[in-house]
């Protein structure tokens, strides 16, 4: 693995160099594509005089609010679903054809009823989040094994002791998927509502410089974002992986 990792920086250092040389050679301008130098240096400027700082939080909290209430409302009415059938077949096609819908085109609406800021950017990351919770939560629920579903009816367990102790630890793997496909959405959401009706935040500073036509900027902040994604993410997998731990833990005894 750290012979991998060793390549994989290389190939990383070696796509730089290359990206860094056809800029020089090529003599291309800057507000049409940055060398990786002047990318590096606005990035370590705006890090350093603290103006990227501010919109680095912004971002974070509306990621982290709008993930949290998502996946908090997500879970709630995938168990929901699953557990009342009749009330699934009303819902789910309703549910359906509330994700067919852009997020992007609800933002002028959110706009209206929210105002511009933070609570809009948090609805729509919300409503991103919402379905892969929604869904992978309505596939965990149903992943336990007949054998088990049996056992439990014979020991006459509750619906709830059911839920509790048997479905919703055999599908913790599927649920903990969906979680790790929703904090990269979350972000993704809290950008894109930025773009609609943010007054701070990396989305914002992205039209903003776009509205300067300064391309190094914009990279800058694509870098951040980035980084800021695949920090968010590998939180999830730590956090999946230790509560996989401990379901592995109960499974073996």
């Amino acid at each position: 693995m750290s012979g991998m990792r060793l390549i994989s920086v290389l190939l990383f250092v070696l796509l730089m160099l290359a990206w860094e040389v056809g800029v020089r050679l090529s003599g291309a301008s800057a507000m049409v594509f940055p060398a990786p130098m002047a990318i590096a240096a606005t990035l370590w400027d705006g890090l350093v005089t603290g103006f990227l700082w501010p919109h680095i939080w912004v971002t974070a909290a509306e990621t982290l609010a709008g993930f949290a209430l998502g996946c908090v409302i997500g879970f709630a009415a995938g168990v929901l679903l699953a557990e009342v059938e009749v009330l699934r077949r009303l819902v789910w096609p309703y549910v359906l054809a509330s994700q067919v819908v852009p997020k992007l085109a609800l933002g002028p609406i959110f706009i209206i009823w929210f105002g511009f800021g933070m609570t809009s950017t948090i609805v729509i990351t919300a409503l991103i989040c919402f379905f892969p919770l929604l869904e992978n939560t309505l596939t965990g629920l149903a992943a336990a094994t007949p054998e088990k579903r049996d056992l439990f009816r014979m020991l006459r367990a509750s619906r709830m002791q059911t839920l509790l102790r048997l479905k919703i630890p055999s599908g913790l793997p599927v649920i903990l998927a969906g979680v790790r496909v929703a904090i990269v959405l979350a972000l993704v959401g809290a950008v894109v509502g930025e773009f609609i009706g943010g007054d701070a935040g990396l989305g914002a500073s992205i039209i903003a410089a776009q509205g300067m036509m300064d391309s190094t900027l914009m990279f800058a902040l694509f870098i951040v974002i980035t980084l800021m994604g695949m920090a968010f993410y590998h939180c999830t997998v730590v956090l999946e992986r230790w509560l996989l731990r401990g379901w592995h833990k109960g499974d073996t005894q």
